[in-house]
């Protein structure tokens, strides 16, 4: 007799323990793929949901609004610059109405060549609740936004606050997207099932985020810091037995802060001038999500 499940499970991908995984390589024979994402978000003023400094749950206010405004005014343009000096390659979730109210965001990461990450229309909003017509006529109006903008439709996507509905895989897929970065349970790339066919999960991280561990955590700058630090370490000697992908999340409004970006520049320093930085693609999450999809079928789990 076959026993029942004790709990509510899932059908979007199954159990497989690394030990048990195909090894494959990056290009060139890499080992670790290294990831830095931006989160470029626009805000209602005085409405909707949204991070505050103080503490959760605060209502919006021009005090809050203005501490977010400031990733988009100064923050994100020092990350550029700190980019540009270490010479390393970004993608950014990046809100569809940020094409209205800074369009030289836009054009800024676009001429650096950078990846534009689909990640909602304002981080004032998210999917929940949505009836599936509604929640896929907002993801079409992203899609469109981003496709019309950069002349062609986005790869990737990051929903605003990481928030899915039962339906948004499926919708995703359906539109046209190779892969999604909302589901953090992996240092691989892994296949997600959607009734429309496979769909990519490119690693994203909760731990590895600005936004969790400054914010939520209340932990210090330096904290992050070394985090990055320890991370690359450890996941370039365990890249030599499992490739990896070392994906960091940054905020312009947490890191863009001069005391921050400094302890952010010795961390990335770190990784881009370590002795074993020859075993690191330094790559954008479409760049993993296209080598993956050109794997023979099996290999990727």
């Amino acid at each position: 007799m076959t026993r029942k499940p004790l709990l509510p499970q899932h059908s979007r991908y199954d159990y497989v323990p690394l030990p048990e995984r195909k090894d494959y390589a990056w290009p060139e024979g890499k080992r670790l793929a290294f990831c830095l994402t931006t989160n470029i978000e626009w805000f209602a003023f005085g409405a909707g949901m949204g991070h505050d400094p103080a503490k959760t749950g605060e209502p919006q206010t021009h005090r809050n609004y203005s501490w977010r405004d400031y990733g988009n005014r100064i923050g994100i343009w020092r990350l550029f610059d700190l980019l540009d000096e270490l010479g390393l390659p970004a993608a950014h979730n990046c809100n569809s109405l940020v094409y209205d109210y800074a369009p030289q965001i836009m054009d800024a990461l676009r001429a650096r060549g950078d990846e534009v990450v689909a990640h909602g229309r304002s981080n004032a909003e998210n999917l929940r609740g949505l009836w599936e017509p509604d929640e896929e006529r907002i993801l079409r109006e992203i899609t469109e936004t981003i496709t019309q903008r950069e002349g062609a439709a986005p790869k990737g996507w990051m929903g605003s606050g990481a928030y899915e509905t039962s339906n948004t895989l499926d919708l995703l897929k359906e539109i046209g997207y190779e892969y999604v970065m909302d589901w953090p349970m992996d240092d691989q790339p892994v296949w997600l099932r959607t009734k429309h066919g496979p769909l990519l999960s490119v690693p994203y991280p909760i731990e590895l985020n600005d936004s969790q561990v400054v914010i939520h955590r209340k932990q210090d700058a330096g904290d992050f810091c070394q985090m990055i630090i320890e991370q690359f370490d450890e996941m370039l000697e365990q890249s030599v037995k499992h490739p990896l992908v070392m994906n960091v999340s940054v905020h312009p409004y947490v890191f863009g802060q001069p005391f921050r970006l400094r302890m952010l520049r010795r961390a990335l320093k770190h990784c881009v001038d370590h002795v074993g930085r020859d075993a690191v693609w330094w790559t954008r999450p479409r760049d993993v999500a296209a080598h993956c999809m050109a794997l023979p079928p099996g290999v990727v789990p």
